[in-house]
């Protein structure tokens, strides 16, 4: 994996319902982390955000406020169009879509549906961390938090300790703990995707594109 870097991806979103909408999406990119905020109208103190998410993280971070999912889903867009290059990164995730599942790329592809919105991760490769940390041992622990915290163990600027927690949040309009929670899984997500780098053969990140053929 020496030739490519990892760029970390995750959403947040207000339930798991027919009606919900992505709140947050965000990047961990070697240059810093990049946030997208949905406040559904609402208002949200942008450079006040932006400057304790940045006392929370190891890099810089970068924080877009908009008041739509469909806003977001084009500012995700140009952020993927701008700032990840197919010959240099691919994407990665936790539980983010494996060969039976995951949430965070179906969810995705409904929301651009929805929303009249081109698919952004036009070819891009994509390896899922769920399934490539298999490759370490790490009993029956495989959610997030736990992998990281039996790999790694670093601090978290996590809040929250279950994603319900998140949708509270977003319903509440409390901006800081949502974006900080996203910020936290993203690092966590990038981080083993690096040590991952470092000890597994790049056969077992079961790579794939995910331009659509049309």
């Amino acid at each position: 994996m020496s030739d490519l870097s990892p760029v970390a991806f995750d959403i947040e979103t207000s339930g798991l319902d027919r009606d919900a909408v992505v709140t947050v999406a965000g990047f961990s990119h070697e240059l810093g982390h990049w946030l997208f905020l949905n406040t559904a109208g609402r208002t949200a103190d942008e450079a006040t955000l932006t400057r304790h998410l940045e006392t929370e993280s190891r890099a810089p971070v970068s924080l877009e406020v908009v008041a739509t999912e469909q806003a977001l889903l084009e500012a995700l867009s140009v952020f993927a169009e701008e700032r990840i290059d197919g010959d240099s990164h691919y994407l990665t995730a936790y539980n983010g879509e494996t060969w039976n599942g995951g949430f965070d790329l179906p969810f995705l592809r409904s929301a651009c549906h929805r929303n009249g919105v081109s698919w952004p991760f036009g070819d891009l490769a994509y390896a899922d961390m769920m399934e490539v940390m298999s490759r370490f041992d790490t009993g029956d622990t495989n959610d997030l938090v736990g992998v990281y915290d039996l790999l790694i163990g670093a601090d978290s600027c996590d809040p929250f300790t279950d994603s319900k927690s998140a949708v509270a949040a977003f319903e509440a309009g409390d901006w800081q703990p949502l974006l900080q929670h996203n910020l936290a899984d993203i690092t966590r997500t990038r981080e083993l995707a690096e040590l991952a780098g470092r000890f597994v053969p790049r056969s077992d990140f079961q790579m794939k594109n995910l331009e659509p053929p049309q």
